[in-house]
């Protein structure tokens, strides 16, 4: 039986995978935490605003579609929404024959919201995102893509297809 390495020894894998980890976080949450600054003027969390920026831009989806595009839980997403709700920011429809589906969909008053508030989040985006060369983002974002997908066990090739509305999943 192996005992686990000393105290500050590594296999060069190791530091580098490690370095790499340490990295990507690092950066990840620094570009997060400048980037949702601007939602606060428009009094949304960055859950929020995940919800309002794909119902605004995908349209109406049923709550288990949402979740998987924001990459947030069920039950995260159902506290998130009903938020929202409140609010009158949108509208949630049980569906007519299967009560269990559940549906939501930008308000009015939600989509005057996001008239204002993405294109400001867009600007500090590209704004951060400034930072690297056009060559660079597009290399990050394909090793990026690269990475997740195979954490979490596809290939390219499988890689799902973006959630889009269906007919059923309109609310009226």
């Amino acid at each position: 039986m192996t005992s686990p390495p000393k105290k500050g020894t590594r296999t060069s894998t190791e530091s580098r995978a490690l370095d790499t980890y340490v990295k990507l976080l690092r950066a990840s949450e620094s570009v997060h935490a400048a980037a949702v600054r601007t939602l606060a003027g428009h009094n949304l969390t960055p859950s929020q605003f995940a919800v309002l920026e794909a119902l605004y831009h995908v349209g109406p989806l049923c709550l288990s579609d949402l979740a998987r595009k924001i990459l947030k839980t069920g039950g995260n997403l159902t506290m998130v929404v009903s938020n929202l709700q409140k609010r009158g920011l949108v509208i949630r429809e049980r569906g007519a024959q299967d009560r269990r589906y559940v549906s939501a969909a930008i308000s009015d008053k939600g989509q005057r919201i996001m008239e204002r508030a993405f294109p400001q989040h867009a600007r500090r985006i590209v704004q951060l995102l400034g930072h690297l060369s056009p060559e660079e983002q597009k290399k990050l974002g394909k090793l990026c893509r690269k990475l997740g997908l195979a954490v979490a066990g596809f290939t390219q090739a499988q890689a799902p297809s973006p959630v889009r509305p269906s007919a059923s999943s309109a609310v009226s």
